[in-house]
């Protein structure tokens, strides 16, 4: 069970798109379904199982890209930094994969770009 995540909201992919392998988080690994799906305070939704019906990332995380960078930039809350797409999902994954790391005394969560997606 491997998801693309690819969004059509891109012109074009910075990077190789991530090949996300649904089941071995939720089977191998036992992550929860809430420790990735959220409501919109970020509250986990605790009530979920595996093949229940839930909305993508980019229907409430709805800015295509990153935030603004740079000395220009505006200065964002944390909040208004997720409602970017690529925010939402690199502070979700990357994110659960650090504390994991730590947690463990680990290396084994990928928190680097190459170790997630793949070269063009």
């Amino acid at each position: 069970d491997i998801i693309k995540m690819e969004t059509k909201g891109y012109e074009k992919h910075e990077k190789g798109i991530v090949q996300f392998t649904h089941k071995k988080h939720a089977e191998e690994y036992k992550t929860a379904c809430g420790d990735c799906h959220h409501d919109a305070k970020g509250k986990p939704l605790a009530n979920l199982k595996t093949g229940d019906k839930v909305q993508s990332c980019v229907e409430c995380h709805k800015k295509p890209g990153e935030k603004p960078k740079g000395k220009d930039a505006p200065k964002l809350s944390k909040k208004e930094a997720l409602e970017y797409h690529a925010e939402a999902l690199h502070d979700n994954c990357q994110g659960c994969h650090k504390d994991f790391n730590k947690k463990n005394n680990s290396k084994a969560a990928p928190t680097t770009c190459v170790k997630c997606h793949p070269k063009k």
